[in-house]
């Protein structure tokens, strides 16, 4: 108890110095994190990216204090009493909540809730794949994650945990903070549902505990190793414990306990000590169990050095995220077989040509889609599909789970020697947007693959036409969005993407063929540069046209009709944006051609587009939703046409 007592008073304080936080959770799961750090979890302090370690996530990443306590009191590097004394200030290690990259041992980024479940189930999946790679002497570990109420309650558990169940995923354990309060009040204000019953309805092994009993926690951690299917551990807590006065009420959830409770909380727990100072004998207990991993890190170091070589270091790239010497090399000569042989296709069909020569060449490509994949095409001839029984493949049917894929996919990332891609449309990264934006602050590779990117889609109509997605997702930092013009720009997109390591990629991408428009090879990858001239005017240029993925060749075509009139017109295919912004401004001013007049055509919202076309500029989009019709047709009644670019040209000339 006076170990997890450690917790609770350092959680109480940061939380009272900031006036600001979140005490209840940490201190009601102090036990059950005592527990799982000084008995169970496997990992080392002095080595807190270890391959091989358990992965603990905080799900109810309010509770960020629980981590903080953690890490400093096991002797992480990275988190001082100075942090934490500073907890949710500027600066300070210790965010609100935690953020993955700031501090050894936060595996990733949570808050929003659910958010983390997922990802505990994709590190989970990770370890699976990875061990049926590279074996269990290399990879051999458990996921752990602390979840909530509200945690629950997220739509996204649902479809993580389905996904979890399916696949069987037995290292998975969820340590569920049964405190039946959320911050109005009671749960049972909001919420009836049995979770025991719901996650046994999924294919979990679940149990129920008192969360206060050290003994009962370590008896059903300890089932839930041995169980072959994941595990929900019920842990029955009560919120603020130690706290006298407001223990197992709402008003510990979501504010300081006041100095006045901070002082009793001491006299209940008997913590007499002055505030963020820990005992010499209790800190010296939590370092030594900092340390209890060296034995079994020590003994996988020894199985890494008695591996072959070969084996070893693929799996050491893997680890890195190091992709092949000769990566640079294929995509230049595919690309090259791409402009002589000038194929008409879809960019999600040239997608898939892509990466039938991108995922042999890169083992770590693991795709998937939300049950589209005839339509997606993330699916190449040499993958199998993953399933309970059989972790060796590359494929995953995720099922109509977007959320819970993009989610997962994310998880996958974090645990590393995985690069995760699948699809769905682009209409529906609404369902995955959430995840997105976690991949974007925690810099993850993470590829999301949108097809039946415009009214291009045709039939389906507007629920399914993409309009606003292309700018929402733009306006979010640290996404690179590509929207490919034909092969060769797909196959550069795709080059570009698994490249990025520092951020993830949404590749747009159509559902109707369309012409090759690169036909004169370059090894440049010019799509690097997020924008490029693609047709030179034939003399003197008076007018530039810019265009992104299908509506290039609507830009080629508008080029001719105002040529034909002895109107010279350059076009400019812009890919990436995001890239594009990241050049000189010389080499901007020189691509948009600031001297001409510009004209910007893209089938999708014209929101975004005045800062490459200017004041005096003219775009050609969509300004409403979609319709249910043939694409041509479509592409006729929205004015989204050669003639109409043209037109919008010759007005703005005058």
């Amino acid at each position: 108890m006076v170990m997890a007592n450690a917790i609770r008073a350092l959680s109480m304080d940061a939380v009272q110095a900031a006036n600001s936080g979140h005490p209840g959770m940490p201190m009601g799961m102090a036990d059950v994190a005592t527990v799982l750090f000084t008995r169970f979890l496997k990992y080392s302090a002095a080595w807190p990216n270890w391959p091989n370690r358990d992965r603990f996530i905080l799900s109810a990443g309010h509770g960020s204090m629980l981590l903080y306590s953690l890490l400093y009191l096991t002797g992480y590097p990275g988190i001082t009493l100075d942090d934490i004394r500073n907890f949710r200030q500027l600066g300070s290690k210790c965010a609100g909540h935690p953020e993955y990259g700031v501090a050894p041992g936060i595996e990733t980024t949570t808050g929003p809730l659910g958010q983390g479940f997922g990802n505990a189930v994709g590190m989970a999946l990770a370890e699976r794949i990875q061990a049926a790679r590279f074996g269990p002497e290399l990879v051999d570990h458990y996921t752990y994650t602390v979840a909530g109420d509200g945690d629950l309650m997220e739509g996204i558990s649902h479809e993580a945990a389905s996904i979890a169940g399916h696949l069987k995923l037995s290292k998975l354990i969820v340590l569920f903070d049964d405190n039946r309060i959320c911050i109005d009040g009671a749960t049972d204000l909001a919420v009836s549902d049995d979770n025991l019953a719901r996650f046994a309805s999924y294919g979990w092994d679940v149990s129920a505990v008192d969360g206060h009993d050290p003994d009962e926690v370590a008896e059903a951690i300890s089932a839930a190793q041995q169980s072959d299917l994941p595990s929900l551990i019920a842990c029955r807590t009560t919120i603020g414990y130690g706290a006298p006065n407001k223990q197992g009420t709402a008003s510990t959830h979501g504010a300081p306990l006041g100095d006045d409770e901070v002082a009793a909380a001491r006299i209940e727990l008997d913590w007499p000590h002055a505030p963020f100072i820990v005992p010499e004998d209790v800190l010296a207990a939590w370092r030594t169990a900092g340390e209890r991993g060296a034995p079994a890190e020590a003994q996988w170091r020894a199985r890494v050095a008695a591996t072959s070589t070969e084996v070893a270091t693929a799996f050491e790239h893997a680890v890195a995220g190091q992709l092949p010497a000769e990566f640079s090399a294929a995509v230049i000569a595919y690309k090259k077989q791409l402009a002589d042989e000038k194929p008409r296709v879809a960019t999600r069909k040239a997608s898939q040509m892509a990466l039938e020569m991108i995922n042999p060449l890169v083992p770590e490509m693991t795709g998937g889609s939300a049950d589209l994949s005839g339509s997606v095409l993330t699916k190449t001839a040499e993958m199998t599909a993953i399933n309970a029984a059989d972790f060796s493949g590359r494929y995953l049917h995720y099922g109509v789970r977007e959320h819970g894929m993009a989610a997962v996919m994310n998880g996958m990332a974090l645990h590393g020697g995985i690069i995760p891609y699948s699809g769905t449309f682009l209409v529906f990264t609404d369902y995955c947007r959430p995840s997105i934006r976690m991949a974007a602050l925690m810099e993850q590779r993470v590829i999301f693959v949108m097809t039946h990117d415009s009214i291009g889609l045709g039939e389906d109509g507007p629920t399914h036409q993409p309009v606003e997605h292309l700018a929402s997702l733009r306006a979010m930092p640290n996404v690179n969005v590509f929207r490919p013009a034909d092969a060769v720009e797909t196959l550069e997109c795709w080059a570009l993407a698994v490249q990025s390591s520092e951020a993830p990629s949404v590749l747009s991408l159509t559902r109707q063929g369309l012409p090759a428009v690169r036909t004169q090879h370059m090894d440049e990858n010019l799509c690097a540069r997020g924008g490029y001239e693609l047709q030179a005017a034939s003399g003197t240029a008076q007018v530039t046209l810019i265009a992104t993925g299908s509506e290039v060749s609507i830009a080629l075509a508008a080029r001719d009709l105002l040529e034909a009139d002895g109107i010279w017109t350059r076009v400019v295919s812009l890919p990436c944006w995001e890239l594009f912004d990241q050049q000189n401004e010389a080499y901007r001013a020189e691509t948009l051609g600031l001297s001409t007049v510009r004209v910007a055509v893209e089938a999708a919202s014209t929101f975004g587009w005045e800062r490459y076309v200017g004041a005096e500029g003219a775009i050609v989009g969509m300004t409403g939703f979609g319709a249910s019709a043939p694409a041509y047709k479509l592409y006729e009644h929205f004015g989204i046409t050669a003639d109409a670019v043209a037109q919008a040209a010759r007005t703005k000339i005058g």
